[in-house]
């Protein structure tokens, strides 16, 4: 579809549930990558996609600016994201470290390793500037292509290639100067 996302949002709003799914499929990638930064659990980065998603459909008649949907839908997850960390609040519950299960052959120990290292790289991302952190999470965390990437970010290809090389350079530098200091 070559329709503009304030067309697809002014479309969803008389009820196109295609047009919704356009929609859906145009944002998810970002979506999920500002919220895996977030919450730095893949898992809950996709339940909380989902719920946003949920809450998104059943407001959208509420949105009164087509135009500003994509800054709508990411306040709709950063408020999804905050009702989660307040339920498990309340839930008292503890949670493990890591969502993700470790290879059979990893020891304790290296499966700590592999989960502060994951920490650190997170934490280093989260302090970069926005134009250098968002592709860099897109395409290595949310897997999302150039083109998708460009797409989303309002970029041509090779200056997002630019700042992905540059991203890079500094993820790195800053990753090497932890280790330096350790």
């Amino acid at each position: 579809m070559n329709e503009s996302d304030e067309t697809l949002v002014i479309r969803s709003q008389a009820g196109d549930r295609a047009a919704f799914e356009e929609l859906v499929r145009r944002t998810a990638r970002g979506l999920f990558a500002r919220l895996y930064l977030e919450t730095g659990d893949a898992h809950q980065a996709e339940d909380l996609v989902q719920e946003t998603y949920l809450h998104a459909w059943k407001k959208l008649h509420q949105l009164t600016d087509p135009a500003g949907f994509r800054a709508w839908l990411f306040t709709i997850a950063h408020a999804a994201m905050l009702d989660a960390v307040r339920r498990r609040g309340r839930k008292k519950r503890t949670a493990s470290a890591s969502s993700e299960t470790p290879a059979d052959s990893e020891t304790p120990l290296e499966s700590a390793q592999r989960q502060e290292q994951r920490q650190r790289v997170l934490s280093r991302l989260r302090a970069m500037p926005d134009r250098l952190r968002l592709p860099l999470t897109l395409r290595f965390i949310a897997e999302a292509d150039y083109e998708s990437i460009s797409r989303e970010l309002g970029l041509t290809n090779g200056s997002l290639r630019g700042l992905l090389s540059r991203g890079l350079a500094q993820l790195r530098e800053a990753l090497k100067d932890h280790h330096d200091d350790a």
